[in-house]
């Protein structure tokens, strides 16, 4: 951590006088445990304490400094704390003690903010994990945890991580965003809303699909909390870690942590349905057993939610394949057939003006999809040129919905084509829609007829 005024001061006496005194207080404490408010009044008495018997002379701005960098190791996550408070940021990356690293609005940002060295990163690692009952050392190097309000962490020490320990913070919003409020964002479209709640009424099986950091678990959250409002019905969900918490509203909901309220998901799922309930959140496909438990829950007349992580809609029935044996394959196709309804894929698109906006591709079960389904892709026979050619039934690929983001002005035309699944789809799309506006589709200028062109130019020019 950088001090404001320090020029008369070493970094290094600093860093060793912030030691001293996160020691001295920490004797302190531990004899006379207090409430968060008497803890502030009681660091602020030890240090100046400690500057007297030391006879120190600092500038208010460096004991300013020290005493809010004291207050977040003691009260909240040290030097990240700041970040951790920020709404706008989404992600924090620690790559080593002197590179942190943020994500607002979908971009990454490196930051002023350093640590004093690798161990006090790992203190701060330890800090996350202990109360979780986790380790880690360098026999166990890595670790995934979470924090009080849901955020996700990974940590990595040596000697897997090479350059020091790295720390990873993705943050979840804490209070959950409502389908209303995803469109007012404009996160979420009208369209999209609607074919959800659809599928919901219906009693429609769906995965929700997209990469890392795509909104899947923010939208599912929105989903569970709209079924909550409206519909009069048990909610049970089966989540590794939990991640948005839902009070009773309309209907009643049981939510269930693995490791904490169930040792494995089939134990879980076999408990859930001894409460009959009629909607079961998977909170995350990531394997096979997962993958059984929802396929379990489906088949037995429930309403089915979860995420995976695949980058289109097809590619998440042949992931869901890959996790099962080859003599098993074919009793898996079977199954999806029958109970799969809809997937929805979505990726996040940078938004002119700020925030993020979601793309969308939606796959449904048809006669020809359940072949496929059944027997596999061909030439001229694949998911994607199902989903094109069913429009009239609900279906829409990643192109058109970006192209349709475009047109309303929500992304750039560069935006547009960096995240197409077809760049020469979303152009000539991009082109119809400039075409129909006036505006010009091409920066090539001043083109004309070649009246010559295969012909004897000097006899023309003669004859005229």
């Amino acid at each position: 951590m950088n001090y404001p005024g320090q020029s008369s001061f070493r970094q290094a006496d600093l860093i060793r006088l912030k030691e001293h005194l996160l020691n001295m207080i920490s004797r302190e404490l531990e004899s006379r445990p207090l409430v968060a408010g008497d803890r502030r009044a009681i660091i602020q008495d030890i240090m100046l304490q400690a500057y007297e018997s030391l006879r120190l002379s600092l500038p208010s701005t460096i004991k300013d400094q020290l005493f809010h960098d004291i207050m977040d190791d003691f009260m909240g996550f040290g030097p990240l704390q700041p970040l951790l408070n920020d709404p706008e940021i989404s992600e924090v990356m620690v790559n080593g003690h002197e590179s942190i690293y943020i994500e607002r609005n979908g971009k990454i940002q490196k930051t002023n903010i350093s640590f004093d060295d690798d161990q006090a990163v790992i203190r701060i690692i330890e800090k996350i994990i202990l109360p979780l009952g986790r380790r880690i050392d360098p026999e166990s190097p890595t670790v995934d945890a979470r924090l009080p309000d849901g955020s996700r962490v990974n940590a990595v020490i040596p000697p897997v991580a090479i350059d020091g320990p790295t720390l990873t913070i993705r943050k979840f919003q804490k209070d959950k965003l409502t389908i209303e409020q995803l469109m007012q964002l404009g996160s979420l479209t009208r369209g999209m809303a609607d074919f959800i709640r659809v599928c919901v009424v219906s009693r429609l099986n769906v995965i929700i699909s997209g990469g890392t950091g795509s909104g899947k678990t923010t939208s599912l959250a929105a989903v569970i909390n709209d079924i909550n409002e409206k519909h009069p019905v048990h909610i049970i969900t089966l989540e590794d870690p939990i991640e948005y918490t839902h009070t009773q509203k309309k209907a009643t909901v049981n939510q269930r942590e693995l490791g904490k309220d169930f040792d494995s998901f089939a134990n879980g799922l076999r408990a859930a349905l001894r409460q009959a309930p009629k909607v079961i959140l998977v909170g995350e496909m990531r394997d096979r057993e997962s993958v059984e438990i929802a396929l379990n829950a489906a088949e037995t007349g429930h309403l089915v939610l979860s995420t995976l992580h695949t980058t289109d809609a097809g590619q998440t029935i042949n992931r869901i394949l890959g996790m099962f044996a080859i003599e098993e394959e074919n009793q898996i196709r079977t199954r999806m057939a029958d109970s799969l309804r809809w997937i929805i894929c979505q990726r996040l698109l940078p938004k002119i003006g700020g925030g993020r906006v979601a793309a969308f591709e939606a796959l449904g079960t048809s006669l020809r999809v359940k072949d496929i389904v059944l027997h596999g892709e061909a030439e001229g026979k694949t998911f994607q040129d199902i989903i094109q050619q069913g429009k009239a039934f609900g279906m829409v690929t990643f192109d058109n919905s970006i192209v349709e983001l475009f047109a309303k002005g929500l992304i750039t035309e560069e935006t547009a084509k960096a995240y197409a699944s077809n760049r020469s789809n979303v152009s000539r799309g991009i082109d119809s829609i400039k075409s129909a506006r006036g505006e010009k589709t091409t920066d090539i200028e001043h083109l004309e007829v070649d009246r010559f062109y295969g012909k004897d130019k000097m006899k023309d020019k003669f004859w005229g």
